[in-house]
Parts: C-alpha cells; structure tokens; sequence
C-alpha cells in the first residue's frame, strides 16, 4: 500500500487553501454545471462540491434520489427500459440505458460500441437508502398535554440520540387514485421546512438521556399543538379525521393529511390510497472547516459513494473502441440486509445483465445465449462495491488502525475484511491499484482493529450470485450512523475520479490479465 507520510500529504495538496481556490474559481473559471454534469473540461474534484451539496439538500428521500437520476440519465440521452416489457430488439451496442424497481432502486448502463456477446461489465454497485425514521401505517396519536405527536417506526438504527432537538421535515411517496380515471399514480412529495422535533428532557431532572431511552415512547416527534381540551374558543374542528369512515386519510393526523394535500394539489383526501413518509434532517448540506475543506450533510451514507459512481458513469469516456458494458447500480434496503426485492440480494442486478445480454446477443450473429454466455460475461465482469467507510477519528484513536485508517480528502479506500465481510481480495486490490495508476488516484486502505465489530454491505452478496472478480470500496466518512454526518470536501469529486477511472480503463486492465 501507499504510505501516507506527512510529507506525501503536504505535496498532494494544493499551495492554495480550498477557500483561495473556491474565490479563484469564481472569478477566472468559466466552468460551468449543467444538470449537475459537470463541463467535462472541469473535473476536477473542486468543481463538484456544490453539486454535490445540492444533490445533498434536495433529494433526501431514496424515492427522490431515483427520481433525480432518472431525470439525468434521460437528458444524458439514456433510454428507460422497463421490466414488464420485451427487451429484444431494443438494446445495441452504443446504447444507453436505464431501469428501476420499486422506485427505490435503478440501474444505468452504456454498451460500448464495439461490445461483443460474453464480454464483461464494468460494474459500481452501491446504496442509496439511509437510517430514517418512517410513519406508522396509523401515525395518528392521542394528544398528549396539548402536543400532536406522530407515530414513527425506526428503519434501520434510527431514531438514535442524535436525532433529539434535530430539525425534521417530511417527504416520501404518496399513493393517489384518480376519481374520474380510476388509474393509480405515485407523487412525490418533501415539506421544505421543519415540522418536527423529538425533545430532550432537561438534564435538572437527574434522568440520563443516553443510551436508556424507549424509542416507542420516549422518542416520539412534536408537530404541533391543539390545547382544545382547555380552551373552549379553539376549534378542534382540524383535529377531525379527514377522508371519511376507514379510508387511509382517516388513520393519519388531519393536519398532516391537508398539508400534504395541498403540496401534491389533491382536492379530496380520500383519494390517497397509502403513503410512504419519512422524517428527515432538514438542515442543508454545507462546507465547514477554517478553509471549507469539510462537508457536513445528513445521510451521507451512502448518498455519497452512490453520487460519485453515477456522476462517474455520466462523465465516463465513450470511444468506439470500448467493447464492454458500463454499469452502475445503485439499491435500497442495504441498511436492514438488503432482502428485499429492491435490494441487492434480490434478483435486480442479474435478471438485468441477462436481459441486456440476450437482447445483445439476438442482435449479434452467430452468438447463442444461455448459461454458458452468461458464465462468459461473469467472467470477464469486475464489481465495485461502494459503500461509505470509516475515516481515521481524532476523539477515539484507539478505534484506528495503524496504516489502515483512510484520511479525508486524499482518496477512496479499498476495504478489507479477513472473514469475508468484504470481498476484496489480493487479486481484485491489485486490480484497483492498477486502475488508480491510470486515473492518477490514490487508493488508501481500510481494516478494521482485531477487537472491532465489522459491518458488511453489498458486495459479498452480490459477487457470489454473479461469480465475478469484486473489491469494496468506500469514501471515508466520520459520524457513520448520525442524523449528520462529515466528510471531505473533494472526496465526492475524488470518488468521481476514481469509479471514472475505474469504468474507462476497466477494458484495459482486464486486457493486461488475460495476456
């Protein structure tokens, strides 16, 4: 591995501060951000962290992180496919596509031009759900000494200390049938100011608030008051339910019920069949630091190994002499186990490269599809997991591990887990290193202590299905787990670098191996 000295550090950095090169971008580049693609005579990592902070602040749900890539890739001029319909016929080499599922998980792909039938992918495979706590199926609850409160279901290890006294805003996918059609769509919705709050109780009252609290009942969300009960002036007509006798509306606070109406511009209330709402930090993203060199932002993971690997596929090279597939996928669910079918132990990935490569294959002559075309791609294909990891921590020293504890804003870190946690191995590091090579990356390296718990991600599981070459990857981050989190400033920029790198020189690299 690279040793990181002091000495290697202060090199790698600019003689500008990052403020003095923000100020001397502003006034002498003409770079400019379209859509978020940043102008490809630009990319360098400074030039994506405003992009990057907006992504941040305006997508909080996974169901409005879909919709935003959706809209990129088909003004990149990717084409949607859809899993009910027959895919012969429409794929090619040289041609762009993309599907979803769930509306929570989407995979984009490019055919290169010179693609053949059994040549391998290039694949980035990532999450885009995050610790959040979502509303009950009956989220209405009784008020408790003037307070409307909310019913919340924690998903995954929310709903922790660090979501007291946070301000939380509500967004997600709502269900709605339309009266004179009878069709069923899904509308997305986000408030963009704080409605809630989960209280913290006053130290004087000699009860701990850390690490005892009940989340049923002590972490319960505020959203307003309703003091109807003692004043015989206040109307308590708003605390009505709301879309008559066992319909959906009726189960969920009225005041939340009209509010979110009126966002989606809904008349009737009973016409909402379901709703998918999740509270959200709703503070902005932002650069901090003495010389903006941090970015502190709610659920950075992974919105940001995941950002960095669809940016890298927008502003991936295409020659007509690329003869494979470049693709990035990108889940929910990972966060509880990834079971779901939107999740990567389900069938997303694999049905989705087979289906591309029968459609290729039917277009091709002389090619067969079936098993053994299958087992040709997988084998020429190479997974990057990419999920958040942990960046060396001031506080707690005993928790890094010598030479194995990443740095911010120096590089992404192939992980390592010697039980399998991680799929890297000797093979698939050295792969990488190559790539970082000619990317002009640096990759750093992250292990866990002997006496640490490791987590796990996607890459195991999706490497033993598709019995492809893999090796996880993260962007170093610190908070993992909190309502708001740090990382660095030009680590999303850095991540583009590298899943760039990796996705234009993949072909070469493979080539250098089969020699």
């Amino acid at each position: 591995m690279t040793r990181h000295t002091p000495e290697f550090l202060r090199a790698r950095s600019s003689n500008l501060s990052l403020r003095s090169l923000a100020m001397e971008q502003s006034m002498t580049m003409r770079a400019e951000v379209v859509d978020n693609r940043v102008d490809a005579k630009d990319l360098r990592p400074e030039a994506f962290i405003k992009p990057y902070l907006d992504f941040m602040t305006e997508n909080p749900t996974v169901f409005h992180a879909v919709d935003y890539f959706k809209e990129k890739l088909l003004k990149s001029g990717y084409k949607e496919l859809s899993s009910r319909d027959n895919w012969a016929g429409k794929l090619e080499p040289g041609g762009k596509y993309y599907t979803t599922r769930n509306g929570s998980s989407i995979i984009a792909f490019a055919v290169g031009e010179a693609y053949k039938p059994g040549n391998g992918v290039a694949m980035i495979a990532g999450h885009i759900d995050a610790l959040t706590a979502r509303l009950k199926p009956t989220s209405k609850k009784p008020n408790t000494h003037g307070y409307v409160q909310l019913g919340v279901a924690q998903y995954a290890g929310a709903l922790n200390e660090t979501w007291w006294d946070r301000d939380l805003s509500i967004g997600g996918r709502v269900i709605v049938r339309d009266p004179e059609t009878g069709k069923t769509t899904v509308k997305l919705v986000k408030l963009d100011w704080p409605i809630a709050r989960i209280p913290t109780l006053a130290p004087h009252f000699g009860l701990s608030m850390t690490g005892h609290n009940n989340r049923e009942t002590e972490m319960v969300p505020i959203i307003g008051l309703d003091n109807s009960d003692i004043n015989a002036t206040t109307s308590s007509s708003s605390a009505q339910p709301l879309g008559g006798q066992g319909s959906f509306a009726s189960t969920q606070p009225p005041k939340l019920v009209k509010l979110i109406s009126k966002e989606l511009s809904i008349s009737d209330p009973s016409t909402i069949l379901n709703w998918e709402l999740e509270l959200f930090d709703s503070q902005p993203a932002a650069v901090g630091g003495l010389d903006k060199e941090f970015i502190f932002a709610g659920r950075i993971d992974d919105k940001l190994c995941s950002w960095a690997a669809f940016m890298a596929l927008l502003h991936a090279k295409s020659d007509p002499s690329e003869s494979n597939i470049k693709l990035v996928a990108l889940f929910d669910d990972e966060e509880i186990g990834s079971l779901l079918r939107q999740g990567a132990r389900g069938n997303f990935l694999p049905i989705t490269i087979e289906r591309a490569v029968e459609s290729l294959a039917n277009k091709a002559e002389g090619a067969s599809f079936g098993p053994g075309l299958m087992g040709q791609t997988y084998a020429g294909s190479f997974l990057v997991s990419s999920d958040v990891t942990h960046a060396a921590h001031p506080n707690f020293p005993q928790t890094n591990l010598s030479e194995h504890s990443p740095r911010l804003n120096v590089g992404v870190a192939l992980c390592v887990d010697a039980s399998a946690h991680m799929t890297t191995d000797s093979v698939s590091m050295a792969i990488l290193d190559r790539v970082a090579a000619l990317a002009g990356c640096v990759n750093q390296r992250h292990m866990i202590r002997n006496d640490s718990r490791s987590g796990g991600t996607v890459g195991p599981m999706l490497s033993a299905a598709m019995g492809c070459k893999a090796a996880d990857v993260g962007i170093p981050q610190l908070s993992m787990h909190s309502i708001r989190a740090t990382t660095g400033s030009l680590d999303p920029g850095l991540g583009i670098k590298f899943y760039k790198g990796f996705l234009d020189h993949w072909d070469a690299v493979d080539k250098e191996w089969r020699k």
